[in-house]
């Protein structure tokens, strides 16, 4: 269930910023907080959302860069530096990692502290309602760059879901030639207006397709998102010897792997988490430089009021990506 309430903004560390929330977008992960299913991270009553744009409404006295004003988005993880993952220098799947929006309190609000050291700035011009998408943006920057892909490679993407679609876009941006493996025709319909090109993996038979698309090679790499078991069972049929398969998608239960084709093909397999740094400016830049579909991926944007409406829509399959205005002027 979901609730509107009306409290006093939180007290503004010396080290935080105050944002003045304009859109939050909804996804995925979302859908499972609101299952229910993060339980065990997500304190009730919660505040969620971590896909979000606003610009700086107050600064805490002991931060610098910043000022009242800044357009900004945020890069929602906190780590504590100190774990063995951390001292590697992978810090952004630290293994005390606070994912914030589901660890802690989230965008859904109308003002929100965070530390002044997860705002990433937003260049003059971009539109606040575009820039809620920067985050899934920068998810599929981390996949693509994971994944090793280089100009020219031939990629399989599959699942057309929000996710998909935007490492199908960032992939080609990088210089691959791509094409999305999709069940459902409304979201294969979707992608192809944004000129990507699908499959039906009911209609043909996927391996010989693919075979025949590269020559009876393989894909160079293939990206798992549509969290189907069937869909891990038969991606490693559809990777080149030496391919990569990138495993994108949560799933919550162990799946079936055929691993004599992993062993016969010396296969790579990849799992891609979150983000870098790295990957949230160049998810800014693509954002900025309009290679994002984003008129295209936005299906509507709801008032807060409507959240609830707007999650039911999402889970049904019925939208791509769902923005709630929070701030913004209606």
């Amino acid at each position: 269930m979901f609730a509107i309430a009306e409290r006093e903004p939180a007290a503004l560390g010396a080290r935080e910023v105050r944002i003045a929330v304009a859109y939050v977008g909804i996804c995925g992960t979302d859908l499972h907080v609101f299952h229910g299913d993060m339980d065990a991270r997500v304190t009730i009553p919660a505040t969620i959302g971590h896909e979000m744009s606003g610009t700086i409404a107050e600064v805490g006295p002991e931060v610098d860069g910043w000022s009242v004003g800044d357009a900004v988005t945020v890069m929602p993880l906190a780590w504590d530096g100190t774990c063995p993952a951390c001292l590697a220098g992978n810090t952004h799947i630290c293994q005390n990692l606070n994912f914030i929006g589901i660890d802690s309190p989230g965008a859904l609000q109308q003002y929100w502290n965070v530390p002044a050291d997860v705002l990433v700035r937003l260049p003059e011009g971009v539109s606040l309602r575009n820039a809620a998408l920067v985050e899934p943006v920068a998810v599929a920057v981390h996949d693509v760059r994971r994944s090793g892909l280089g100009n020219g490679d031939k990629v399989v993407v599959i699942g057309a879901g929000p996710i998909g679609v935007l490492i199908a876009t960032v992939a080609t941006a990088f210089g691959a030639t791509v094409v999305i493996a999709e069940i459902d025709a409304n979201r294969r319909a979707a992608a192809e207006q944004m000129g990507l090109a699908t499959l039906d993996p009911s209609a043909v038979d996927q391996e010989a397709w693919v075979n025949e698309w590269t020559g009876q090679a393989g894909a160079d790499v293939v990206f798992e998102v549509s969290g189907a078991a069937a869909a891990v069972l038969g991606a490693t049929s559809l990777v080149k010897v030496r391919g990569t398969l990138v495993v994108v998608a949560i799933h919550p239960q162990p799946r079936p792997l055929d691993l004599h084709r992993l062993f016969w093909r010396e296969l790579r397999i990849l799992g891609a988490r979150v983000y870098e740094r790295a990957d949230f400016e160049r998810a800014v830049q693509l954002v900025a430089g309009g290679e994002i579909p984003a008129d295209a991926l936005i299906t509507r944007v709801v008032p807060l009021t409507d959240v609830e409406s707007a999650f039911q829509s999402l889970e049904a399959g019925g939208a791509m990506k769902i923005l709630v205005n929070v701030g913004e002027d209606k």
